[in-house]
């Protein structure tokens, strides 16, 4: 618990000493800010929408900041799941790399959803790439989703349904800019349980959730577009726990 809050604590401070510096500056906030809405739905965790925002310090550096609200679609059952992060953007050609460090809030990672949401249920190391030429768009995304605390109840035998929970979460994608208004690319993704521990005692073993492996279509004018990925779910059938094909929908704009 000391060790979350110690984490918690450092990243206000961080805020708050890059607030002061924010203060001193003259240039207007308006050349500097930038702000991305995504209201996205997919076909294992529901509606998920995610704000991003970026604080520019040069042509090529930025501090970046994001929330994604988990708890308006399946996330809703693990303690109102809400994910925030900061992190720092450099521009390198045509890429925008983005290491983040993002903190959970919920009961997913630290219970296995078996108990209430808390404050800092997990960390979220993360990694964000993003391509962008005239004829080429494309992303990877790559975060290590860990338990944070270790909030179940103590029990005789060791119980898979109160445990703390780690997950791997990444995708790839790329695409081809038909034209101003439409491209077509293609979409890969995995997640699956990496692991954890249950509270009597013992460790989970890896369970894969999906592979989604397809093609998808987007349209876009000036800085508002919508994106349909879908395919197919190739992890076993038998084994995996997200039995649903594979589809996506996100609305998205630069505000």
């Amino acid at each position: 618990m000391l060790k979350k809050r110690t984490i918690l604590i450092a990243l206000c401070g961080i805020l708050a000493l890059s607030g002061k510096s924010w203060a001193q500056d003259t240039p207007s906030i308006d050349d500097k800010v930038d702000v991305g809405l995504s209201l996205n739905l997919d076909a294992f965790f529901g509606f998920n929408p995610m704000m991003a925002i970026s604080y520019a310090l040069s042509d090529s550096d930025a501090l970046t900041f994001y929330g994604i609200q988990w708890g308006a679609g399946t996330g809703s059952a693990w303690g109102q799941w809400t994910e925030f992060g900061i992190g720092y953007n450099k521009t390198v050609g045509a890429f925008d790399i983005n290491p983040q460090l993002g903190f959970t809030m919920g009961s997913l990672l630290s219970s296995g959803a078996a108990q209430p949401g808390i404050i800092g249920d997990g960390i979220v190391p993360n990694l964000t790439v993003n391509l962008g030429t005239e004829q080429l768009e494309g992303q990877f995304y790559f975060g290590y989703y860990a338990a944070l605390s270790d909030e179940t109840e103590a029990v005789q035998a060791p119980n898979p349904l109160q445990s703390t929970n780690n997950y791997v979460h990444y995708w790839a994608n790329l695409g081809y800019k038909v034209s101003d208004f439409f491209s077509v690319g293609g979409h890969f993704e995995e997640l699956f349980l990496s692991g954890g521990s249950t509270n009597g005692g013992g460790d989970l073993d890896r369970a894969d959730g999906y592979v989604w492996l397809g093609p998808y279509i987007q349209f876009q004018k000036g800085n508002a577009g919508l994106r349909f990925s879908f395919g197919g779910n190739l992890a076993d059938e038998d084994d995996r726990f997200a039995p649903n094909d594979f589809y996506k929908l996100a609305f998205f704009m630069s505000l």
